[in-house]
C-alpha cells in the first residue's frame, strides 16, 4: 500500500478524480463511456501524435463530442504535434471546427500552438505531458498562461506531485496512471525519425525502441543470438498509486492506449473505476484490494509493467531487453449484445474461438468480474453450434446470469 505521509487528505477526498481514457476510434469511445470513463481523449486527422490511430474527422468529432455529452462524459481533443509554419494556415479552421463541436478542452504541447490557440478560439487549454512540465514553477507559468490543467511529464516522481498541487491549487493536475512508456525524456524521440523518416514528434511514432537489435563492437558482434536487444520501456501500472496520487490533489488519472484494443479499453478502465470508486468511498484499500484489482488490469496486458518514475528514476527492472511481450491472462471471447430474461438467452456476437460448456468469466459497466458456465449456444435459425470459430458471427447462448448490454465475455 503506498500511501504519502499528509496532514490528511479531506480536502480532496470530497472531488472525485477523474478517470481519463483513450479513444481510438467511435467504437473505443463507445467502449470508455460505457464502462466509467469520466472523460476521453481523441484526435482529428491531423494534430495529434497518434497518426495511426483510426482518429476522427471534422463530422465524426461532433458524432463524438454529442455522444459522450448525452452520457455525462467530456471529450479532449489533441492538438500535441511539434508544429511547423506550414501547420497553422490548417489549424485556425480546425479550431472553428471543434468550438462548433462544443470540445471540452484541447491538449497543447508547443508554446506557439498554445498562444495560437489563445487567440483564435475560447477553447479550454490543457498542457500536454509533452512539454515535459516537471515542477511547481513551469506549471505555475502555464496557469499565468491561461491552461487550466496541466499533464505531468511522467519523469515526475510521487513526492514531487504533492508539492507542485500544493503550490499551484487552483490548476488541475493530470497524471498517467496506465498504459505504454516512451524510453525517451518525455516522449522526445529521434530513434523513429533517423530510422524510418516518420517523426515521433509529429505522430508518427514507429515504435522504434521495441524493435530488435544485434550489437557490435567494432566487427564484433557482441549481442545474445538468441535474445536480440531492445531498448524500450516497460508498460506503466500504477494501481497501487491511486490512493497516494488522488491524496496528491491530483485531478484527472490517464490511461494511455488509443490504438490498443476495445478489450484493452474496456478491461483496464473497468478495473481502475472500480478502485477509484472503491477508495473514495473507504477511503482506504489495503494490500489485498489492490492486489485484486493488479489482477483485473493484468487481463488486458500485453507487455511487462512497472510503476514508472512514482518512486524516483526507473532501474533496470523498469526496462525490457529482448522481451516485447507478456501474454494477456485470459482471452476475450465475446460481446453482449442484449438479454432476454424470460428465455434466459443471450445474444452474442463472437470475438475469438470457444466452445459451449467451458468456464468463463463476464464482466460488464455494472457487472464485476463473475465466473460462470457457457450453455447451450446456437446461431440464428435455432441450429446447435459445437464451435464457435466465425468472428463477429451472432449467437443465441443459454445463461441463467442475467447479462447487461455490453458486457464482454473472456
Amino acid at each position: 500500500m503506498v500511501r504519502l505521509q499528509q496532514n490528511k487528505k479531506e480536502s480532496n477526498m470530497s472531488i472525485k478524480a477523474e478517470l481519463l481514457a483513450p479513444a481510438g476510434s467511435m467504437e473505443k469511445l463507445k467502449t470508455a463511456v460505457h464502462f466509467g470513463a469520466n472523460a476521453v481523449y481523441l484526435a482529428g486527422k491531423k494534430f495529434g501524435l497518434r497518426a495511426f490511430a483510426d482518429n476522427f474527422d471534422d463530422d465524426e468529432i461532433a458524432v463524438a463530442v454529442n455522444y459522450a455529452h448525452e452520457h455525462g462524459v467530456k471529450v479532449y481533443v489533441t492538438l500535441n504535434i511539434f508544429a511547423s509554419e506550414g501547420d497553422f494556415d490548417a489549424l485556425a479552421d480546425y479550431l472553428k471546427v471543434l468550438e462548433a463541436a462544443k470540445v471540452d478542452a484541447v491538449l497543447v504541447s508547443d508554446p506557439g500552438v498554445f498562444d495560437f490557440v489563445r487567440s483564435h478560439s475560447g477553447l479550454p487549454i490543457h498542457i500536454s505531458t509533452q512539454a515535459n512540465t516537471t515542477n511547481k514553477y513551469a506549471v505555475n507559468f502555464w496557469r499565468k498562461q491561461g491552461a487550466e490543467r496541466v499533464v505531468l511529464a511522467r519523469e515526475v516522481p510521487l513526492w514531487e506531485i504533492a508539492k507542485i498541487h500544493e503550490f499551484c491549487p487552483d490548476t488541475e493536475i493530470e497524471c498517467f496512471v496506465h498504459g505504454a512508456m516512451c524510453m525517451a525524456y518525455s516522449g522526445r524521440c529521434l530513434l523513429s525519425t533517423y530510422l524510418t523518416g516518420r517523426s515521433a514528434n509529429r505522430g508518427g511514432c514507429a515504435q522504434s525502441c521495441r524493435w530488435k537489435y544485434e550489437l557490435y563492437q567494432g566487427d564484433t558482434r557482441i549481442s545474445d543470438e538468441q535474445e536480440l536487444f531492445s531498448m524500450s520501456s516497460k508498460d506503466l501500472q500504477a494501481a497501487a498509486y491511486i490512493p497516494a496520487l488522488i491524496d496528491a490533489g491530483v485531478s484527472s488519472l490517464k490511461i494511455e492506449g488509443r490504438m490498443k484494443s476495445t478489450y484493452y479499453i474496456a478491461t483496464v478502465v473497468h478495473a481502475y473505476r472500480a478502485l477509484i470508486d472503491e477508495y473514495m468511498e473507504k477511503g482506504v484499500l489495503d494490500a489485498s484490494r489492490i492486489a485484486f484489482y493488479e489482477q483485473e488490469i493484468a487481463k488486458a496486458e500485453n507487455r511487462p509493467t512497472s510503476c514508472g518514475f512514482y518512486r524516483g528514476l526507473p532501474q533496470a527492472g523498469g526496462h525490457l531487453y529482448g522481451v516485447n511481450g507478456a501474454g494477456v491472462t485470459q482471452e476475450y471471447i465475446a460481446d453482449v449484445i442484449a438479454y432476454d430474461e424470460v428465455t434466459q438467452t443471450a445474444l452474442l456476437q463472437v470475438k475469438n474461438h470457444f466452445r459451449p460448456h467451458i468456464e468463463a468469466e463476464v464482466f460488464g459497466p455494472h457487472t464485476p468480474s463473475t465466473r460462470f458456465e457457457i450453455g447451450d449456444v446456437c446461431d440464428l435459425e435455432g441450429r446447435p453450434l459445437e464451435v464457435l470459430n466465425q468472428p463477429m458471427q451472432m449467437v443465441r447462448m443459454k445463461c441463467s446470469l442475467p447479462l447487461e448490454e455490453h458486457a464482454m465475455i473472456r
